[in-house]
C-alpha cells in the first residue's frame, strides 16, 4: 500500500479507487470500498488546498507523510477524511469523497440514523465525504492516525485496481482552481456523490 501513495496527489488519487477503508472505531467494524476521490496538491501548488499557505496546527497531518489521516471539520457540522500522500513535508492529500459500504452495514446504518429515526438507503450510507465519516465513526480524534498500520482503528487496505470505467472532472465546491479536473470516480456506481460547484458568496 505504501507504494500506492507515493508521488503527486493527482497521480495517487485515481489509484485509490477500489481500495477499502476499514474502521474499528467504537468496537464496530465498517468497511467501505472507495468509489470517488479528489486530489489536493501541496504548499504553493493548489490554492484550493488547506496546505497552500503552509503548515499550521490544523493541517499538520497533511505534511506528516504518506498514509497519515488528515481530518478536518467543515460547514460547522461535518468531518472529512483525507489521506496524506507524497513526501513528508509537502502537504499533499487525497479526499475520500464517497464509498460503498461492503461490511458492517448495520453499524453504518445506526450511525447514519437521523434524530427522527430515519435511516438512509444503503446507497447513501457513505455517498459524500461527510456521510462517509459518519458511517465510519470518524471524528477529529482519528486525525494523524497511520492508515497503513494494520493495528490502527482506521486503516486503508489495497484493493483490485480500477482500470476501466473511471471518469474525471472538476472538484466539488471549490472556488479556487475550480477548473482543475482533479476528481475521479467509478462510473455507473450508485454511491458516487452528486457534483455541485462552489456557491457564490
Amino acid at each position: 500500500m505504501w507504494d500506492l501513495l507515493q508521488g503527486p496527489a493527482v497521480d495517487v488519487a485515481p489509484r485509490l479507487l477500489g481500495s477499502t477503508v476499514i474502521s474499528d472505531i467504537g468496537g464496530e467494524r465498517v468497511a467501505a470500498r472507495i468509489v470517488e476521490v479528489e486530489a489536493y496538491a501541496g504548499e504553493g501548488q493548489d490554492p484550493a488546498s488547506h496546505a497552500h499557505r503552509g503548515q499550521t496546527r490544523r493541517n499538520a497531518s497533511m505534511f506528516a507523510g504518506p498514509g497519515t489521516a488528515y481530518i478536518y471539520f467543515t460547514y460547522g457540522m461535518h468531518w472529512c477524511l483525507n489521506v496524506a500522500v507524497g513526501p513528508v513535508g509537502e502537504g499533499s492529500a487525497v479526499l475520500l469523497r464517497a464509498a460503498a459500504v461492503v461490511d458492517g452495514t448495520d453499524a453504518a446504518r445506526a450511525r447514519r440514523r437521523s434524530p427522527s429515526g430515519t435511516v438512509p438507503s444503503d446507497r447513501d450510507l457513505a455517498r459524500g465525504p461527510a456521510r462517509l465519516c459518519q458511517a465510519l465513526g470518524v471524528t477529529r480524534a482519528e486525525d494523524g492516525l497511520d492508515l497503513l498500520d494494520a493495528a490502527s482503528p482506521l486503516r486503508l487496505v489495497r484493493g483490485a485496481p480500477v482500470t476501466a470505467g473511471v471518469a474525471r472532472g472538476p472538484r466539488v465546491g471549490v472556488r479556487e482552481a475550480a477548473d482543475r479536473p482533479w476528481r475521479w470516480w467509478v462510473q455507473d456506481v450508485a454511491e458516487v456523490s452528486a457534483y455541485r460547484g462552489a456557491k457564490r458568496r
